[in-house]
């Protein structure tokens, strides 16, 4: 069975940091490109994140959203078959249910939009509150 299974949300304190992992199984995520989205209550679904697989030795690029860049990092285990959201700096503005997923893409691909996703995760609620 095809799945992306999440782990990590829970509440934060603003200031605090999470880390949200995306596990891959039925499939290995080496050749796809992974994508994090957020939704929050009343508002559209955001891309967050994103990281394309790599070439070789090189590492796979990576974007951000302006709203998180220098506070979130992408990263991948492709040994583990996961992909990381490390949230620092945290706001309550980020208060959201954050999805993974993944669409099957050449290295270095950088997906932003979510209709191109292929499998999608169920969703931990990240809630940053004092």
């Amino acid at each position: 069975q095809v799945q992306l299974v999440e782990s990590g949300g829970r509440l934060v304190q603003p200031g605090g940091s999470l880390r949200l992992s995306c596990a891959a199984s039925g499939f290995t995520l080496d050749y796809y490109s992974i994508g994090w989205f957020r939704q929050a209550p009343g508002k559209e679904r955001e891309g967050v994140s994103c990281i394309s697989s790599g070439d070789g030795s090189i590492d796979g690029s990576t974007y951000y959203a302006d709203s998180v860049k220098g506070r979130f990092t992408i990263s991948r285990d492709n040994a583990k078959n996961t992909v990381y959201l490390q949230m620092n700096s945290l706001k309550p503005e980020d208060t959201a249910v954050y999805y993974c997923a993944a669409h099957l893409a050449p290295p270095h691909t950088i997906v932003l939009a979510a209709s191109a996703y292929d499998y999608w995760g169920q969703g931990p609620q990240v809630t940053v509150s004092s």
